[in-house]
């Protein structure tokens, strides 16, 4: 809920009834391949309203820190004796079932230790997946040790890759210059118009092309931001860590 770029953004309504959050979890039931879904949230007194809603719709929740999200994703699964782990981060309102499913079924159907759509990217900002099992997070959890490792979760999978299976799946043409998360007001803005043109449920990325097709000017609305930003300051906190850790 103290999101900087849009703060209570996950609880904000998208069509009027329905949160941010509501469209995440809607979407991802779609996914028949899924066993639970797990809001893993803060310990931090603003995200009691997180776990409120949990309860009142039925969802597992797990609380723990709020900058150390590999810790709290390690604990989140240790707690729920997970043996591979889903990871969609709490912005993505559109995440499409579809490439889910193509993940998980990557992963399933192969000896992979992550599988994601990240490395490099090639769908719509919006539309970021990754799969690891438990024994790849523990060994990033206990040996991870720079701040964007540590906040991010799954960079020390990318930056340690000689230890880890990993394989990237790509979308046929690469569209990741194209955005629907959920960082800034004006990506609220283009989500809520999304979401009020397109009928069907759950929305897939077929129909946000097909409806960008029809109106191109859509997808200027939110066009000035990049994908990453978060991840890019972190990266400047590493060169911090590194310097404070040589003095």
């Amino acid at each position: 809920m103290d999101s900087i770029r849009l703060p209570g953004k996950i609880l904000s309504l998208l069509d009027g009834t329905n949160t941010s959050l509501s469209y995440t979890i809607n979407q991802l039931r779609e996914c028949k391949s899924l066993d639970k879904i797990v809001i893993a949230t803060t310990t931090n007194a603003e995200d009691d309203i997180i776990e409120n809603f949990t309860k009142k719709n039925k969802i597992d929740v797990f609380r723990g820190d709020s900058d150390d999200v590999l810790s709290r994703y390690y604990h989140c699964a240790k707690h729920y004796s997970l043996s591979s782990i889903l990871r969609v981060t709490g912005d993505c309102p559109l995440i499409d079932p579809i490439i889910v499913e193509k993940g998980i079924s990557i992963f399933l159907k192969n000896t992979y230790d992550y599988v994601t759509n990240t490395f490099p990217r090639t769908f719509p900002d919006g539309n970021e997946i990754e799969i690891f099992s438990f024994s790849s997070l523990q060994s990033a959890y206990e040996n991870a040790i720079l701040p964007s490792e540590r906040e991010h979760v799954t960079p020390y999978f990318r930056n340690k890759k000689e230890n880890f299976g990993i394989f990237n799946f790509t979308n046929k043409e690469d569209i990741s210059y194209l955005r629907w998360t959920l960082d800034y007001d004006v990506d609220l803005k283009l989500i809520k118009i999304i979401i009020s043109k397109i009928n069907t449920r759950p929305i897939h990325m077929s129909d946000i092309l097909e409806l960008f097709k029809n109106e191109p000017n859509l997808k200027k609305i939110n066009q000035n931001h990049k994908p990453n930003e978060g991840y890019m300051k972190s990266l400047k906190n590493d060169e911090e860590f590194i310097r404070n850790q040589k003095n």
